[in-house]
This record gives C-alpha cells, structure tokens and sequence, in this order.
C-alpha cells in the first residue's frame, strides 16, 4: 500500500490496549464488525514521518487458540491477514500472565513489539521491569509505556517505523516442548511445509494440529486450498 501498513494490536482485556489505540488514533478511526461475526472492529490510522500506520485494534483475549468467536478472530487476522507488525500490549503489574499471549503471537509471526502499558501504575507499586532483559530474551523490540498518559508513543512508533524500514530485525525465541512432542513436530512439520509453503509458520501449524485444533485446519482449508470445480 506504499506507505500505508497495518499494525494489529493484541492484548488481554483490561491491559489498556483500547485506550492505547483511541490515544494513538483520536478522531481518525472507525467502527464496524468482523465479516461474517458480530465481533466488533475498530480501525484508525496514525500519521508518522512520510507513512500512514493503520492500527485495528482486535478483540482482547487470554490466548489465540479457538475457544471463542473473539479468538478466532484475533488469531485469523494476525495469521491470515499478515499485518506489517503486531503490537503486544500487556499490563506492567500483571506481567506474568499476560506474556502467555505474548508468547503464542511470537510463534505465529515475527515483525513483533511486546508493548507494556500501565508502567506508571507498575511503578507506584514497586514493579520495576527490565525491557533490556526482555529484548533479549524474547528476540523482539519492548517498548514501556503509558496509553493514559501518553508517555513512550514516540519511541513506540519510532521502533514500528524501524521495524517497517527494515532497520530493526526481529528474531523471535523459538518455545521448546517436551521431547515427546518434540519429536512430533519433527515428524509433522516438514509435510505441512510441503503443503503451505512459507504461508503459515510450519511450526505453529503443527502443535496446533497435535492440540486438535480442528477450527484451524477448516480455515487453512477455506483459506489457502483451491476449490475443485
């Protein structure tokens, strides 16, 4: 699209991820619902330097597996739609437990910001968080901010510009499993290459299907595989 990309945001509910986005887009943005779901959307856009960001703010969730409408929602749009770069949000005093949503968006795509809000709230509590640390660790650009009070939307953007331009490389960290099912993956991963391509994170693909994720596999089928006619 140019100079126009798309930026999902990903978020557990109640980590600020809406207010982040009205903060980001103000007046410039709409609202409607999902094809087909009576799941609500809303998508604005964000001006910085000489492009367009187009933030679509997805259904807040726990994880991105196919327990609910919500889910499959948010999964379908990262795995399918391939935004330009998904942004995180977790909360700063929650940290833990929103990264397992981290986690699962790190094995699906690679252009990633992990984006901690509520770092002024963390701070009054006595939670101090190394974004350094996290960086490493996880492979992607961390960035601590504050939706409320608008602090740290510059270098946000500033990091999504540079991962757009090529100027920030994502590397993700790979999660290992079990041995056992390791070695399943070793076994299904390859066949699902060979049937994808570089479509789909082969990997991905195949723990989801060893976790029986049939909702998966009907949109893979209604998606990317040719009707006969």
């Amino acid at each position: 699209m140019g100079n126009e990309y798309r930026i999902a945001l990903a978020g557990n509910p109640n980590t600020g991820k809406s207010t982040l986005f009205n903060a980001l887009t103000g007046l410039r943005q709409h609202t409607g619902n999902w094809a087909g779901k009576t799941v609500s959307m809303a998508e604005g856009s964000v001006p910085f330097k000489d492009k367009t960001f187009h933030l679509i703010d997805l259904p807040g969730t726990y994880s991105l597996f196919s327990n609910s409408t919500d889910e499959e929602v948010a999964r379908n749009y990262i795995v399918f739609e391939k935004p330009d770069v998904t942004l995180v949000v977790l909360d700063a005093t929650a940290l833990e437990r929103n990264l397992n949503l981290a986690l699962q968006v790190l094995e699906m795509t690679k252009n990633v910001v992990i984006c901690i809000n509520l770092i002024d709230v963390a701070e009054v509590q006595g939670i101090h968080i190394n974004e350094r640390l996290l960086t490493n660790r996880l492979g992607v650009p961390v960035i601590k901010i504050s939706a409320r009070n608008k602090k740290g939307f510059q270098m946000l953007l500033d990091t999504i510009d540079r991962i757009i331009t090529g100027k920030i490389s994502c590397v993700p960290i790979q999660m290992m499993y079990p041995d056992e099912i390791e070695e399943k993956i070793k076994i299904i991963e390859p066949k699902v290459q060979k049937l994808l391509g570089s479509d789909l994170s082969s990997r991905w693909v195949s723990l989801r299907l060893l976790d029986g994720d049939e909702a998966l596999l009907n949109e893979i089928n209604k998606r990317m595989v040719p009707e006969v006619v």
